[in-house]
């Protein structure tokens, strides 16, 4: 019997929340639990984390240093009685304590994330995510499951204005009570709050002139060069899918890596389209490294870098897609593209991904077992998705319906009755 993630996580009694996404998520998270009637605890850890809860009980501020953290939190856990814990991103300073710490006390932790499986799903998984995450990596698991109907996801409504205003109100209030968090460890490099607004914003700026200006390339890629390129999505720059769970120390490397390997051994008319990570467009561009480097290989004409292209179809007209870990090597599985992943990733498999050097791939890169790729993805969704967004519709949408229907028919009842 193969429990689905949504019902998993709410068999307990007693919950501690750490750091959540940016915005009013968790608060969202805490508010349907009362509504069930668990007991909820949240620790804060930032200006960001605390005005994110406005009005809650059983709220706390951790506020010392983070070598001190994990003796606090063994303290609150016992203390409190808690019973399982919910985070966003296993990465981050504390949660990584709390994760370590909760192994040694057999204690459940349920990781939040954005989606294996995109655009209708966020991750939670338990005890770890990502290179961390104890999904099992044998073909032969997922090839004796009985099918799995998945019913259709409904459209999540994900607002990216709503995701843009949670950051810029997140940071601010960080920066606004850092007197009172003096300690407060950040997950990446720490920016100046009014640098990284103005890059924040240049991202805005370039997304509308890049949608103009390469609106030409994506006729080419449909048309001429359809079937005739490989597709890199690079990831971003700080991500800790790069800086955790690969071997590269940036992603030029990554960039570097895959044009030598090309040059040396693709086919003459074959060519490579990068495409830059929409949350670093502000942040970080490429184009200088990859002139640079494909002036040296000889590859001026056979390698394009683009930005806002519709990525579906830039997959779909691929030969192959080449990866470090995204989740977008799961989509070009999804429309039958050849994958080559360069880092540790859930779905890195005989059957799935190319098996053999970077080399190889530009010659043979193999193709797709449907089926196990049908069973893979069906037991992912069931067991570590859920059907929602942070910054859309609530993924526990149907809970809080249901309970509020049981509210309504008990109250009705003990009218009747009086």
């Amino acid at each position: 019997m193969i429990t689905e993630i949504r019902e998993e996580v709410l068999i307990y009694n007693n919950y501690l929340l750490l750091q959540g996404p940016k915005g009013f998520f968790f608060y969202k998270i805490a508010k349907f639990l009362k509504t069930l009637g668990k007991r909820v605890y949240k620790i804060n850890f930032n200006g960001g984390d605390l005005i994110t809860f406005p009005i809650f009980s059983n709220i706390y501020n951790y506020r010392g240093k983070i070598e001190n953290f994990e003796s606090y939190l063994k303290d609150f856990i016992f203390s409190k009685d808690i019973e399982v814990i919910l985070l966003y991103g296993d990465y981050k300073p504390y949660h990584k304590i709390a994760v370590n710490l909760c192994k040694k006390l057999n204690i459940p932790i349920y990781v939040f994330e954005e989606g294996y499986v995109r655009p209708f799903y966020i991750t939670l998984q338990k005890n770890g995510i990502n290179g961390w995450s104890s999904l099992p990596q044998n073909p032969e698991f997922y090839k004796s499951l009985p099918d799995i109907k998945i019913p259709e996801p409904l459209p999540v409504n994900f607002k990216y204005l709503k995701r843009v205003t949670c950051c810029v109100y997140h940071y601010f209030f960080l920066e606004f009570f850092r007197w009172y968090f003096p300690h407060y460890a950040h997950c990446k490099k720490y920016f100046p709050y009014i640098p990284w607004l103005f890059k924040y914003f240049r991202g805005l700026v370039r997304k509308v002139i890049y949608k103009s200006t390469e609106k030409k390339f994506l006729e080419l890629f449909t048309t001429k060069l359809k079937y005739k390129y490989f597709l890199i999505p690079l990831q971003v720059r700080n991500d800790t899918q790069i800086t955790i769970h690969s071997k590269y120390a940036s992603i030029e490397d990554f960039i570097t890596e895959v044009m030598e390997s090309f040059a040396k051994n693709s086919k003459d008319d074959y060519y490579l389209v990068f495409k830059h990570h929409p949350e670093d467009r502000g942040f970080k561009n490429y184009k200088k490294h990859i002139t640079k480097v494909s002036q040296r290989l000889g590859l001026e004409r056979k390698v394009f870098y683009v930005h806002d292209l519709h990525l579906p179809t830039l997959i779909k007209g691929s030969i192959g897609v080449i990866v470090v870990n995204s989740t977008v090597g799961l989509q070009a599985l999804y429309h039958n593209r050849p994958v080559k992943v360069m880092g540790k990733a859930i779905y890195d498999m005989p059957g799935l991904t190319f098996q053999g050097s970077l080399d190889k791939f530009w010659q043979n890169p193999g193709k797709i077992d449907r089926k196990l790729f049908e069973k893979f993805r069906s037991y992912v969704i069931k067991t570590t998705q859920l059907n929602g967004s942070f910054y859309g519709r609530f993924p526990f949408e149907k809970e809080i319906l249901s309970s509020i229907s049981l509210k309504t028919i008990s109250t009705d009842s003990s009218k009747l009755n009086r």
